[in-house]
């Protein structure tokens, strides 16, 4: 069962063509970073904290980019900045999912005054600063990479909740909910067999969405400072420790700049393929 019923059109083979072409290159670019992360979990080029390399050193003597300001590998801090990249977003989605769908499914089934009240909470929320929530939780927990992706994944679950309240409510005025109450289903369990599956393909979209943007708040507040401290080697802190020598040693901002544009533009078209295939008016425009 679908939400909507649009008469179905069939997609062209370059429609299709499209689609596939979008979605295949953001699964690469994505797997990129993903593919640095992952290695940076059972090697380095060098240690972390290595200093050794010369402050400011061109590529060369195993550095494959150079060094930055204190002398440390410019490719490991890169491959380390991926690991907390993908992190972040991976934790941010995961606590924007969970508080997100469970007070979006609550929000649904609200009636009246306490549904207007609700709707305007998340509104609230939505309209409240990143930033000045991660600096309230930071000055509650300390700035530490947990710290960051707690404020983001709070922040984007109000975006979630939103979504999942209108698409929920959408869902419970169709006919078939009528019917699987009727018969006598429970609502947990009509919830889990009709609600959550008619929503899921939207869903999964705004989280690969919300993905991309963890990944650009988190660099934002470690660029203030407020994300993982040193020596975690985050691209937001790279960039905010390169600034100062960007005419002289460029490499130290371009790199991580590169790969976290890479990272989001590669997230967001994974997002777009991912609507064209998931999303229940395209498979219907489509068969």
């Amino acid at each position: 069962m679908t939400l909507v019923d649009a008469p179905p059109k069939a997609a062209g083979p370059a429609s299709r063509r499209r689609r596939s072409a979008t979605l295949l290159t953001g699964c690469a670019l994505t797997a990129l970073v993903v593919l640095l992360a992952l290695v940076s979990l059972v090697w380095l080029p060098f240690d972390a904290g290595d200093t050794s390399g010369g402050r400011l050193a061109g590529p060369g003597d195993g550095h494959l980019l150079g060094t930055d300001k204190l002398g440390r590998d410019l490719f490991t801090q890169l491959m380390t900045g991926s690991r907390i990249a993908v992190g972040a977003g991976l934790g941010s989605v995961a606590v924007a999912a969970l508080l997100g769908v469970t007070l979006g499914v609550l929000a649904a089934f609200a009636q009246g005054w306490l549904d207007d009240t609700l709707a305007a909470f998340l509104d609230i929320l939505i309209a409240f600063p990143t930033l000045l929530l991660a600096m309230l939780v930071v000055a509650a927990r300390s700035a530490t990479l947990g710290s960051a992706v707690l404020a983001i994944g709070l922040a984007q679950s109000a975006v979630v909740a939103r979504l999942v309240r209108i698409l929920v409510k959408r869902v419970l005025a169709q006919d078939y909910i009528t019917a699987a109450r009727t018969s006598g289903t429970s609502w947990p369990r009509t919830v889990a067999a009709h609600v959550l599956p008619n929503i899921w393909p939207t869903l999964v979209v705004n989280l690969a969405l919300q993905f991309g943007l963890a990944v650009l708040a988190e660099a934002g507040l470690s660029y203030l400072g407020l994300g993982a401290p040193p020596p975690n080697a985050s691209w937001g802190r790279m960039l905010q420790e390169a600034q100062a020598t960007f005419t002289t040693a460029p490499a130290g901002a371009l790199a991580p700049g590169i790969l976290l544009v890479v990272l989001v533009i590669g997230v967001n078209l994974v997002a777009d393929g991912l609507r064209d295939t998931l999303d229940p008016a395209t498979r219907r425009r489509r068969t």
